[in-house]
């Protein structure tokens, strides 16, 4: 039995699942040799508009030993080729209703075949373990004990993350190790994603160089705007992408000279720019994550 989450929000976010689940779907039937990142995620993007959702954050393409946090510049010459590990992340919303997936495909090979079954078997584990009232440490545990069983390692410092309107990450962390640190548990109605990674490197996650993904960050020292253009830019940046996390090439649509501009707003502390994850002995890396909605009986999964 579903939660008493008002059935609106229900709808929306069921709304959201699907448009998010059918723009990966699509995008997996982009990914082949030659095809360029940007052309990729530009086509799953419009998608999304298309289909009347909002852009949760900017689809991310994260190859071989990227865990994470990789989305193409406006002018990003990078292409697919054979034999890569491409993590695909995608986030739609409606009227700021968050729906997160993210599936893995090897790009004309079968080389990592079992590791894409280690961070898939694992997500399915944990959906159908997961319900009101669990302590996040079994899932932890059972994401481990599944990803291992294969032979490969889980990402202990990647996890899921609990989302609420207009946020992506709203403080409840779904562990892919057991972690007695997570000891909150969640009720019905709290909407998780859930998003087990499996490699054959290190098992831990480094910052690598920039992802081109930014937010607007919501507490800050009005002093360090320190001129008017700065204060323009910055207030049509909020006003325009939120609470949500934006891509430079966004930003060049309607500001030229973005990189520097951003630069300049990450330095003085006004925007974040995420880091590329990357595994620390550079394994290659799986991923697969779904959204659900938490049930006293379980979960509905919406994406």
């Amino acid at each position: 039995m579903r939660s008493d989450m008002d059935n609106n929000i229900y709808e929306k976010y069921k709304l959201a699942g699907k448009i998010a689940a059918e723009a990966r779907d699509y995008g997996l039937n982009l990914i082949k040799p030659g095809v360029s990142f940007l052309d990729a995620v530009n086509s799953m993007e419009l998608k999304i508009l298309d289909s009347g959702a909002g852009l949760a954050f900017p689809v991310n393409i994260s190859v071989n030993e990227i865990a994470a946090h990789y989305s193409p510049r406006h002018n990003d010459a990078l292409v697919f080729k054979k034999g890569d590990v491409v993590k695909l992340d995608i986030g739609a919303h409606v009227d700021g209703y968050i729906a997160d997936t993210a599936i893995t495909v090897e790009v004309g090979t079968n080389n990592y075949e079992d590791m894409i079954k280690a961070s898939s078997g694992a997500l399915d584990v944990a959906i159908n373990t997961i319900k009101a009232g669990i302590d996040l440490f079994e899932i932890g545990k059972t994401v481990q004990d599944t990803i291992m069983s294969y032979g490969y390692k889980p990402i202990d410092n990647l996890t899921g993350h609990s989302m609420q309107r207009y946020i992506l990450h709203a403080g409840m962390s779904v562990p892919s190790v057991p972690d007695r640190l997570q000891s909150a548990k969640p009720k019905a109605g709290d909407v998780l994603a859930i998003e087990p990674f499996a490699t054959n490197g290190a098992g831990h996650v480094i910052s690598g160089d920039g992802s081109n993904i930014y937010l607007c960050k919501e507490s800050f020292n009005p002093r360090l705007i320190r001129t008017k253009n700065a204060e323009i830019i910055f207030s049509r940046m909020k006003s325009k992408f939120k609470t949500l996390p934006f891509a430079q090439r966004w930003f060049e649509e309607f500001f030229s000279r973005s990189s520097t501009t951003l630069r300049k707003l990450s330095f003085l502390g006004l925007i974040k720019h995420y880091p590329q994850l990357i595994d620390a002995k550079k394994g290659i890396v799986t991923q697969k994550e779904h959204t659900v909605i938490l049930t006293e009986e379980g979960c509905d999964v919406i994406t």
